[in-house]
């Protein structure tokens, strides 16, 4: 079963213009992405999807496969479908671009579920939420799943809510660290594997209320009765979404573990 990792890559953004290209210790951020996802030993090739050609020569100039796509789509998801349908892949991972520090064993975790249930059509990732500032912040996505970790539905909001935490446990320790959450509470990953036909599929369907409403495309699945599985991993995601979020990652990279 052939597998592709695509990564979708656009220069232009709101709160941080040209960030794949953005240096990290000597590197482009989305080369760090790309070397982190051939780590993977399910994978068989990586590819780079990118409507620019600024990131495109500098993905050749370290050696990586890169594919030119339309400048139009509205989503990452989009510009993965559109490499897809090229392809002749069974599975399509779609991995952020602006998650330098992943790796291959992690993302293989999310891949595991589809070579072992050919039911499913979609899998991602999540971990645990440590902190309630994290579960406050509508910037980081939650996900609530069933016994199986099937997911049934993502939240910016802070979800699940215990009926017994009051606001005065957050207002004395906001954010210590002490735990006054269950320990079921996990943030998403922004990892997800389709199998391909399904991303295409995906791709064609309309925006769903849910999604639209939060901003997340991944509840047009569930809002259309498919199931996602929502591997848990001990993998604490570092996105780029600001020039002080990349200060932070190289800050991280400059300190010996």
């Amino acid at each position: 079963m052939k597998i592709s990792a695509v990564i979708p890559a656009r220069y232009g953004s709101t709160r941080f213009e040209g960030k794949p290209l953005a240096d990290i210790l000597g590197k482009p951020m989305i080369q760090y992405v790309y070397e982190g996802v051939q780590q993977s030993k399910l994978i068989n090739e990586v590819i780079i999807a990118t409507d620019d050609q600024r990131i495109a020569e500098a993905v050749e100039s370290f050696g990586g496969k890169v594919v030119m796509t339309s400048p139009t789509h509205f989503s990452g998801t989009d510009r993965v479908a559109e490499v897809a349908r090229k392809l002749k892949s069974e599975i399509i991972v779609n991995v952020q671009g602006d998650e330098p520090l992943i790796k291959g064993n992690i993302i293989d975790r999310a891949i595991r579920p589809l070579l072992i249930d050919e039911t499913l059509h979609m899998s991602t990732l999540m971990t645990r939420i440590e902190e309630v500032r994290d579960w406050l912040n509508p910037h980081i996505v939650k996900v609530v799943v069933d016994q199986k970790d099937l997911a049934l539905y993502f939240s910016r909001s802070p979800i699940p809510f215990p009926r017994d935490l009051h606001i005065g446990q957050l207002e004395s320790h906001p954010f210590g660290t002490e735990r006054p959450l269950p320990k079921r509470v996990f943030k998403h990953i922004g990892v997800y594997v389709f199998r391909r036909k399904f991303l295409l599929l995906f791709s064609k369907m309309k925006p769903t209320p849910l999604e639209k409403l939060e901003k997340l495309e991944q509840l047009r699945a569930l809002e259309n009765g498919y199931r996602i599985k929502a591997t848990p991993v001990s993998y604490e995601p570092m996105c780029v979404d600001t020039p002080e979020d990349l200060q932070k990652v190289i800050t991280y990279l400059s300190y010996p573990k």
